[in-house]
C-alpha cells in the first residue's frame, strides 16, 4: 500500500491563491475536493497536517522566522474550518501548534517507511524542506499541482546534494518563506559545490587553505565567513530540521473509510452540498 502525507497549509495556500471558489469558504473547499481526489484516485491511507498555529518552537529560537502576521485575515480564519471539515470527511489530521506541519509530515513518513506493509511514501508537497526527508525511492516528494515525483536522485539535480545535506544547505543560503538569511556570499552554487564534498557544516575545514573544491572561488572570504559565522549557522540548521519525533499516531488510522455520518451537513455550511455526494461515492465499499 502507498501512503499519503498532505501539507495541509500549504494546499489551503494553494486554493486561496490559485481559483478559489466563491464563498467565504472557497479555500476550504478547494482542499477538501483536493483531498477527495486522492482517495478517487486509490489512495487509502492520508493524512493531513497543518499549522493550526503558524507560530512555533522556532519562533523562540530566531525572532525573524515566520509568523502570522500580514496573512489575509480570511485565510487565516479558515485553517480551523479546514481542519474540521477535513476531520467531517473522515480524514485523519495533525494540527500543530508547537511543532509545524512540516514536522508532522517528517515523522508520519518515518513512521510508514518502517512499516514493511508500505510500498512508497508520497510528502504531497514541494517545499524544499521537506527533500530532507526523501530516502530512495522509498520515501519521495510530489507536488501535485506539476505532476512531479522527486526521489533522492531528483533532489541531488535540484540542490546539488543529498537530502541529509539539506538542513546544511538551507542554514549556508538561508530560507525567505521561512524568514532566516542565511550567511553572506553562500548562494545556492556555492553551497551546493561545498556540501557537495562536505556533506555536513562540522565536515567543512575551518580554514580555507584546506578546502579541496576544484574551481570554487573566492574561498578565503567564504571560510572567513563561515568561521565568524558557525554558530549562527548551526542555529539556522537547527531551524531548517524537521522534527520527526512527534506524535502522529499509527500507519492503520490513517486508512480512510469514508465521510462521517455529519460530513453532510458541514458541507452545506460551507456552501458547497455537491461535496458530500462525491466523498459518499469515493468512500462507498471502503
Amino acid at each position: 500500500m502507498d501512503v499519503h502525507v498532505v501539507d495541509g497549509t500549504y494546499e489551503l495556500f494553494r486554493q486561496h491563491f490559485g481559483r478559489p471558489q466563491p464563498g467565504p469558504y472557497g479555500a476550504t473547499i478547494g482542499v477538501l475536493g483536493s483531498t477527495l481526489a486522492l482517495f478517487e484516485d486509490g489512495a487509502t491511507h492520508v493524512g493531513v497536517a497543518s499549522d493550526h498555529i503558524i507560530e512555533s518552537f522556532r519562533n523562540d529560537l530566531w525572532p525573524g522566522y515566520k509568523t502570522s502576521a500580514g496573512m489575509p485575515p480570511e485565510l487565516l480564519a479558515q485553517i480551523p474550518v479546514m481542519e474540521d471539515a477535513l476531520a467531517a470527511m473522515g480524514v485523519t489530521v495533525w494540527a500543530m501548534v508547537e511543532y509545524e506541519a512540516d514536522d508532522a509530515m517528517g515523522a508520519a513518513a518515518a513512521l510508514a517507511a518502517k512499516d514493511s506493509r508500505v510500498t512508497r511514501v508520497f510528502l504531497c508537497t514541494p517545499d524544499k524542506d521537506l527533500g530532507q526527508c526523501v530516502v530512495g525511492t522509498r520515501i519521495v516528494q510530489l507536488d501535485r499541482r506539476k505532476g512531479i515525483v522527486v526521489d533522492e536522485d531528483g533532489v541531488r539535480e535540484k540542490f546539488g546534494v543529498g537530502p541529509a545535506s539539506i538542513p546544511d544547505y538551507l542554514a549556508l543560503v538561508g530560507d525567505s518563506a521561512d524568514g532566516f538569511p542565511g550567511l553572506p556570499g553562500f548562494g545556492a552554487k556555492t553551497a551546493s559545490a561545498i556540501l557537495a564534498r562536505y556533506p555536513h557544516l562540522e565536515d567543512i575545514p575551518p580554514v580555507g587553505a584546506k578546502w579541496e573544491i576544484p574551481g570554487l572561488r573566492h574561498v578565503p572570504r567564504l571560510a572567513e565567513t563561515l568561521a565568524e559565522n558557525l554558530e549562527l549557522a548551526y542555529l539556522f540548521r537547527r531551524i531548517a530540521t524537521i522534527e520527526c519525533d512527534v506524535e502522529v499516531g499509527a500507519v492503520d488510522e490513517w486508512l480512510w473509510r469514508g465521510p462521517t455520518a455529519g460530513f453532510a451537513a458541514t458541507c452545506e455550511k460551507l456552501g458547497s452540498k455537491s461535496l458530500a455526494g462525491r466523498a459518499a461515492r469515493a468512500g462507498k465499499g471502503r
